[in-house]
């Protein structure tokens, strides 16, 4: 359950700043399935449920702009200050980085409704159905640290992005090696590492997400500072 927004000077702009969050969430959600769809379509060769992908995208962007207007309006309104304003920034920058998941989740269905796209081999899409579900989970515990402005939990899926690198390298390693050794494999070995790609992007967007849950949480914007510097802060009482 999300920790509610509570205390403020009317109950209204509790549930103003409350839908803020509820909104984000609801797009959030929207792109996660989205996601699960392009991986499922792109292991089953599924181009019926790669379409539905791509049709998607317009209803995420379409959540994207309702929720920047109701933060706008907000801070037009009500000047929030200290930590609703670090709330507000924090969800008009999530936003952002959920959609740009969503285009990633299109770029993944789209390498299968590809003309040239050759099926790739069991193996190859073991690689990608093993990273998919790292970056999905990554994407649920990013969503649910925002959900409960939790920055432990925040902090804990930082350090999942290490395994979702090795992994983007391994298959990029992988089918380089592939394509030098047979020329037929060259499509087949860059629409994996483009799919590949578009999934460690992915990563790098839920670790966006995060980052932002600790900024709201602890007072500190922490995008430049290195794991340790990240567990200090989060460590810290400060609010």
């Amino acid at each position: 359950m999300m920790n509610k927004i509570t205390g403020h000077y009317s109950q209204s702009y509790d549930d103003e700043l409350n839908e803020a969050v509820d909104r984000l969430l609801t797009m959030g959600a929207l792109v996660e399935q989205q996601l699960r769809d392009a991986i499922k379509a792109f292991i089953k060769g599924d181009r019926d449920l790669a379409l539905q992908v791509i049709q998607t995208d317009r209803t995420v962007n379409t959540h994207e702009i309702g929720i920047e207007e109701h933060c706008l309006e907000i801070i037009a309104r009500r000047q929030p200050a200290a930590r609703d304003l670090r709330l507000i920034v924090g969800v008009l920058k999530s936003i952002n980085d959920v959609e740009r998941i969503g285009d990633q989740a299109e770029h993944i269905a789209k390498q299968l409704l590809d003309e040239d796209c050759q099926r790739p081999t069991e193996a190859q899409l073991e690689d990608i159905e093993m990273m998919g579900d790292k970056v999905l989970q990554m994407l649920q515990q990013s969503l649910q640290s925002f959900k409960e402005m939790d920055a432990a939990l925040a902090l804990a899926v930082l350090k999942q992005d290490k395994l979702i690198d090795h992994d983007y390298g391994r298959i990029l390693r992988h089918n380089l090696t592939y394509m030098l050794e047979d020329t037929r494999q060259i499509t087949r070995g860059l629409h994996l590492i483009w799919v590949a790609r578009a999934l460690e992007r992915i990563g790098d967007h839920a670790q966006n997400i995060c980052e932002f849950s600790i900024f709201i949480a602890k007072g500190q914007n922490v995008s430049h500072l290195t794991e340790e510097e990240v567990e200090a802060v989060v460590d810290k009482g400060r609010t």
